[in-house]
């Protein structure tokens, strides 16, 4: 087994004692950091940067040289997958990614191909194998993927939507052809998530970024049974220690028990949730992440301090709870309060343990 300097976040995960409160930041590596911007600019563009080792793990390294965090995240996209299988992705500038090919047939579904982590993937194995090596087991790496459904939503809809009319209308119409899809991608997702853990990935992430916008019961039907397949299909312990699986569905706060009764270890929550009810109503079955609105970090320290102190006694004593923002940290933030926050939660949650 590789021995770990700092493994907070992972006994946190398993609800094992801490001397304080794990913290890492989705999106901590990106564009509110100018080193992160100047590297960006050096590979050219997004995907460029995705799918060089090095520079992906340069951006991944970049966060945790400035900040004293309990976790790396591998740096890539959640759209890796519908890229592999040759939908022809782009990025438009201030629009987001899009599609040249979206999905709009059975016939598009049977002709998807399963992606070869290592191969159509590979770049993405390489950066976690380098990014692995360059942490000198300092603090763990987490690896991750889109849900299903997430994946589905960007693949029918051709990119970004506000209203998910197309998708909505495949699940209510022909939800036959929606079901193919989400089988093949949730497939995918695994291989690649278990591709990721062979290469070195010591914890996993799966983002539901828009599981939110079904009605309880179509979530379970078109979101939570891809993901409970999913998580069932991982391997849960490797190299001599357990590999931690985390489920975060935003604006999923309808849903925490559900999500809970997957067999997941954590459960990620939005800023929308309240973490002392979420500890109420799952969190004897898991350990929970989040929750502080990423705007947060525009208020003065004073207001950043008292909102971590206010999430800290929310969830009370014990382990259980690694801290988060309930989403990504925004690209407009100044990192010095970026730093407030991070080294907040390392002072104020030690009187949480060791009780």
């Amino acid at each position: 087994m590789s021995e770990l300097k700092n493994d907070r976040y992972l006994r946190a995960l398993l609800k094992q004692p801490v001397d304080q409160t794990p913290v890492w930041m989705m999106r901590q590596a990106g564009r509110y950091l100018p080193e992160y911007r100047a590297t960006r600019a050096q590979a050219g563009d997004f995907m460029s940067l995705c799918k060089n080792a090095e520079l992906a793990c340069e951006v991944t390294l970049q966060p945790l040289r400035r900040y004293p965090l309990d976790a790396a995240i591998l740096f890539s996209d959640i759209l890796t997958i519908p890229d592999a299988m040759g939908l022809g992705l782009y990025f438009e500038t201030g629009e987001g990614p899009k599609f040249e090919r979206p999905i709009q047939s059975m016939a598009d579904v049977a002709n998807l191909p399963i992606p070869d982590p290592e191969d159509e993937l590979g770049y993405v194995m390489n950066a976690v194998r380098t990014i692995r090596r360059e942490l000198k087991g300092e603090v763990p790496l987490i690896g991750f993927s889109g849900s299903p459904w997430t994946l589905a939503t960007y693949m029918i809809e051709g990119g970004s939507s506000k209203t998910f009319g197309k998708i909505k209308k495949m699940a209510f119409s022909e939800p036959e052809i929606l079901h193919m899809l989400l089988d093949k991608l949730a497939d995918s997702v695994i291989s690649y998530l278990n591709a990721q853990i062979k290469a070195g990935a010591q914890s996993l992430m799966v983002f539901d970024s828009w599981g939110g916008v079904l009605s309880p019961r179509d979530y379970k039907e078109f979101s939570l049974t891809y993901m409970q397949k999913i998580v069932d299909g991982l391997i849960r312990e490797y190299d001599g220690r357990k590999v931690p699986v985390t489920l975060f569905t935003k604006n999923g706060g309808l849903n925490l028990e559900s999500i809970a009764a997957t067999g997941c270890d954590a459960v990620g929550l939005d800023w929308t949730v309240d973490i002392a009810d979420a500890r109420r109503r799952i969190g004897d079955k898991v350990a929970l992440q989040g929750n502080m609105d990423p705007a947060m970090l525009h208020g003065t320290p004073e207001r950043i301090r008292q909102e971590v102190q206010r999430i800290l006694e929310g969830y009370g004593d014990g382990s259980g709870h690694v801290f988060n923002l309930g989403h990504g940290i925004t690209p407009d933030v100044d990192p010095e309060n970026a730093g407030v926050f991070i080294n907040s939660v390392g002072e104020l949650s030690k009187q949480y343990h060791n009780k």
